[in-house]
């Protein structure tokens, strides 16, 4: 079963809409491959697997690069997210519609998974992972205009020093985790050994002193709900 020797680049093949006959005919052996028995099923997902890696691992390098992400710790990522990614794709593969690279289509799940992952590995190093670009990219993108953006960035210094000073270590790991990783709360309370319940109560009592800080510090109105 030949394949295009770039099929392990999610980009081209999209053209208002539509492909070229190669990738058609691409997709439609990926598939077939995907939806048959066998040892064509079974060598179309080692294939399919094979591609996930690679995209996995580049994608994990780059989103992971403050972690230092490398080694065993980098290969561990990559291959769980491109696990995750074949089985998520071999479930859904009869809604690809063909409009496009079937790789890109599948480049959308394993870069997601990835995320997921590298996000979980940011707040399960322990601090708080919020770096200097973060809070820039954030300011720039509240607000347009230069004044706006003046005023953005000392908002988003006030809540910077209300995490750093006024809530618990706990609070701090919590609120990343969620609210800024946008981690599931199960899955939170699970590597917390704690429970839902806990978790929204220490996200209710972080959501608390936040706003009750950036009250008294004029940003926020009493009034406001």
């Amino acid at each position: 079963m030949a394949l295009a020797e770039d099929e392990d680049r999610p980009s081209g093949g999209v053209t208002r809409g539509k492909v070229d006959e190669q990738v058609a005919e691409d997709n439609a052996m990926w598939v077939r491959g995907l939806t048959a028995g066998g040892a064509e099923y079974e060598e179309t997902v080692a294939r399919l697997y094979r591609v996930l890696v690679k995209i996995a691992y580049s994608d994990a390098k780059r989103k992971g690069s403050r972690l230092h992400l490398s080694g065993p710790e980098l290969d561990d990522i990559a291959h769980q997210a491109a696990a995750d990614a074949t089985v998520t794709i071999c479930r859904k593969v009869t809604t690809f519609r063909g409009d496009c690279r079937f790789t890109t289509w599948a480049y959308r799940f394993v870069t997601f998974d990835v995320s997921s992952k590298v996000n979980r590995h940011f707040w399960q190093r322990g601090a708080v992972s919020i770096d200097e670009n973060d809070w820039a990219l954030l300011a720039s993108d509240l607000a347009e205009a230069p004044e706006a953006r003046a005023e953005s960035r000392d908002l988003i210094e006030a809540v910077k020093r209300v995490i750093r000073d006024d809530l618990t270590d706990r609070q701090q790991r919590t609120f990343d985790a969620v609210a800024v990783r946008g981690l599931p709360i199960r899955e939170v309370a699970e590597d917390l050994g704690s429970n839902p319940n806990a978790v929204y109560k220490t996200m209710f009592d972080a959501r608390r002193k936040l706003r009750q800080a950036l009250i008294e510090a004029g940003y926020l109105d009493d009034h406001c709900a």
